[in-house]
């Protein structure tokens, strides 16, 4: 712990650099059911060129009643904010029915009022009651708020008529969203028989502002969309390919003087009760454990925030989605645990990639720092004993720093995680950025490894926006030096330390009509990041495509993409490993849906042979095509889902595959997913399938209590999977959990662990 100390001591450095009754009376309080100058606009709209609209907030003055209804008087003295306009269907036009948005303060508290008129409320789709509900599947209304005008990062709450809430976090002009991010917000919500209505107080402890920039201005946009007529419309108006957290494209919130942001300091300790037997948990482990721990976040200036956590747990997180894998490579599983995800954007470094280009590799394929490297051992939970991490800005430095300190546990030993990430903003949204990264053996593991190895990751890189184009770069190295045994076997000289690199260089083009990008990629044999992801090594990739975006005019067509790709990969020798062609249309369907048909010719060369299931890939070299056709129904609608079809040559034999998810929500509190993946191969080393197949159930009590149950079974493993879990939040942020998880496969019962935990969030 001296070593996890000390990084906390340099954070803590760091930061010194820097009813009609009631309708008639919400008539009355102004709310007009038109933009007050329908002549000030012409539509439709150019939401390229249109200039940001600027709004005012007011001071609250008496008191507010969050309960749906904005009907005090000091919502007379807001300025009503209106004249929404539409990114689908009808880019450009004005919103079908509007929507008036309202602005209060005080020294403590925003507030936020907006009626959403409709003919038929009743008819507003609630997709679900639970936090963090599918936002793409219901009506909503949501603010973004750049509380730095900094026009990179946001904040952002989403509400559908139900009163749940989706809140993000959000980096980078919409580059990375963090949807585990969690801020104590008081939403409620009502209806009349012309429009619904939410009422929201953001405590601004939630948020992060400097309250002496004296300007007095955020960033700021507002969102609604009417899903039974697949309309999304902003304030401040964007094309189709962007998102509400595109923050250089936002609208100004004016007039916010005399904030106070308080100690912006929260502590969440934790109790936890639980249970576990099986073949894969560890003998010390067994039986009933009792624990406690807790995190503390402290924003140490308007701008810089510490997070603590002590004896960390994870409980309450729900198990991996089994996946199928039928390349030679590794499989990504993203991250779940809500500390790590929290603030995660300020850490990312590798394969960038940008909304809605394409870009021919993403994180998923090279991540210098994946966190899931901290704390878990092949998917088997490691001791966390306790860390810390700094984010924020230093004037115009954006800082990341984490330190992480794990047990030892099985075949691991106690290990020391240390991260620094620095980034120089470029105005708008480009950035220079350096990283470095440090795994290192604090004490002998079970199994007598030493405490001598390590291993380190460094890079620098830069992401620059020049309108359409971006252009993505990183150049990176890894040292590593393996522990020595401690046995009476241990050699005498230390074993050698190991260097290699990786680098990187994209350009990405992308408007209303073209987008088009090239990538060029060097990854190292024994670049090997011991706190990040590979997927592939050994290699010298290069990829290209080039894509439409047209709009056909024809009625039940909203968009019509057609692309071709190309990638060509050889091992550091140059000889081939890989050369992949495809083309494809995708077809963006008026009612919501999408439609995409595609044929890949591919040839692959097999150096080593590898085995998918029981049938090995013998080395050689394979030449194939395949084509797939895949569907997405429109979310709108009660039953929908996504079904993919694949099929033809696979390495030698064939291969036919089937992939489908079927949704269905009978009800806005009930929500029934069915996942199969199904793949049937013929190879000459004999035939074989590989099947995941799940089942989800969702059921929300109210916004407050809500349960879910999912059950996996992995054909490839032969294994089930199953987990359920039970979520009263009793007070803001803190949550009463109750977990049940149980692997089975032919040997016996792996893992099976029930637990209770119990949180509670005080804030100052």
């Amino acid at each position: 712990m001296k070593r996890v100390g000390g990084i906390l001591f340099l954070m803590a450095g760091l930061a010194t650099l820097a009813p009609q009754a009631r309708l008639a009376a919400q008539d009355d309080a102004g709310a007009p059911p038109a933009p007050a100058d329908p002549a000030a606009r012409v539509y439709p709209i150019d939401p390229e060129t249109a200039p940001r609209p600027v709004g005012r907030a007011a001071r609250a003055a008496g008191p507010i009643v969050v309960d749906g209804m904005p009907d005090e008087a000091a919502w007379r003295a807001a300025e009503p904010l209106g004249e929404f306009v539409q990114q689908e269907p009808a880019t450009g036009a004005a919103a079908t029915w509007p929507t008036v948005v309202r602005v209060l303060y005080d020294e403590r508290t925003l507030y936020i009022a907006a009626v959403c008129y409709d003919p038929e409320p009743h008819r507003a789709i609630t997709a679900g009651l639970e936090h963090d509900f599918n936002s793409g599947a219901s009506d909503i209304f949501g603010v973004v708020l750049d509380t730095f005008l900094d026009r990179r990062n946001s904040f952002l709450f989403l509400v559908n008529p139900g009163g749940a809430v989706r809140d993000e976090q959000t980096f980078d002009d919409s580059r990375s969203v963090v949807p585990a991010w969690d801020g104590v917000v008081d939403v409620r919500t009502a209806a009349s028989d012309s429009a619904w209505f939410v009422e929201m107080a953001i405590p601004l402890t939630t948020l992060r502002f400097d309250a002496d920039a004296g300007a007095g201005e955020w960033g700021i946009n507002f969102i609604r969309r009417i899903r039974r007529l697949d309309e999304t419309s902003y304030w401040a108006p964007l094309e189709r390919r962007d998102r509400i957290h595109k923050m250089s494209k936002a609208g100004t919130l004016t007039g916010l003087t005399g904030l106070r942001q308080g100690r912006n300091l929260t502590l969440k300790p934790y109790a936890l009760a639980g249970r576990a037997t099986g073949l894969d948990v560890d003998p010390g482990d067994r039986g009933t454990r009792w624990d406690a721990g807790a995190d503390l976040k402290y924003g140490l200036t308007p701008s810089l925030t510490l997070d603590l956590t002590l004896n960390t747990d994870f409980a309450q997180t729900e198990v991996d989605r089994e996946q199928v894998n039928l390349t030679r490579f590794s499989v990504f599983f993203p991250e779940q645990r809500e500390f790590f995800i929290e603030n995660a954007g300020a850490f990312a470094f590798g394969d960038v990639s940008e909304r809605n280009y394409r870009m021919g590799a993403s994180l998923r394929d090279l991540s210098l720092f994946h966190s899931r490297r901290i704390g878990l051992l092949d998917g088997r939970p490691i001791p966390i004993r306790g860390g810390g991490r700094l984010t924020g800005r230093v004037g115009g430095w954006e800082l990341g720093v984490l330190d992480m300190q794990t047990a030892a546990a099985d075949a691991a030993p106690a290990e020391n995680f240390a991260v620094a990430r620095v980034r120089r903003r470029l105005g708008g949204a480009s950035d220079i950025g350096a990283i470095l990264i440090n795994r290192q053996a604090t004490g002998a593991g079970p199994d007598s490894a030493g405490a001598d190895g390590w291993n380190r990751s460094y890079g620098a890189d830069a992401n620059l926006r020049l309108g359409g184009l971006v252009v993505n770069g990183y150049l990176a190295g890894v040292s590593d030096r393996p522990a020595t045994s401690t046995g009476a076997s241990a050699p005498t000289v230390g074993p050698a330390t190991s260097h290699d690199w990786a680098g990187r260089v994209s350009v990405a083009f992308r408007d209303r009509l073209w987008n088009t990008s090239a990538m060029v990629k060097r990854v190292g044999d024994a670049f090997d990041p011991g706190v990040g992801f590979v997927r592939r090594r050994d290699m010298i990739q290069s990829y290209g495509t080039v894509g439409l975006h047209t709009r056909p005019g024809v009625p039940w067509l909203r968009e019509l993409a057609p692309y071709v790709a190309a990638d060509y990969v050889t091992g550091l020798d140059h000889g081939l490993q890989t050369r992949s062609l495809e083309a494809g249309v995708e077809l963006d369907l008026l009612d919501g849906g999408a439609l995409e048909v595609a044929g890949t010719a591919q040839t692959e060369r097999i150096e080593e042979p590898f085995d998918i299931g029981e049938v090995v890939v013998e080395a050689g070299r394979y030449d194939f095509r395949e084509a797939r056709v895949s569907y997405r129904a429109s979310s709108r609608r009660k039953l929908s889902g996504r079904v993919s079809l694949s099929g033809g040559e696979f390495w030698s034999g064939t291969r036919r595959s089937v992939d489908l998810t079927l949704a269905w929500r009978p009800r806005h509190d009930l929500f029934l997913e069915g996942l199969l993946e199904r793949n049937d191969l013929d190879l000459p080393g004999g035939a074989a399938t590989a099947d995941v197949a799940g089942a989800r159930v969702q059921y929300a009590f109210s916004t407050r209590l809500f349960g879910g149950a999912f059950v996996q079974r992995n054909a490839a493993t032969d294994q089930t999977v199953a987990n359920l879990r039970l979520d009263w939040r009793h007070a803001p942020l803190s949550d009463l959990f109750l977990v049940f998880t149980w692997r089975h496969d032919p040997l016996g019962t792996r893992e099976r662990t029930l637990a209770l935990k119990a949180t509670r969030l005080v804030a100052w």
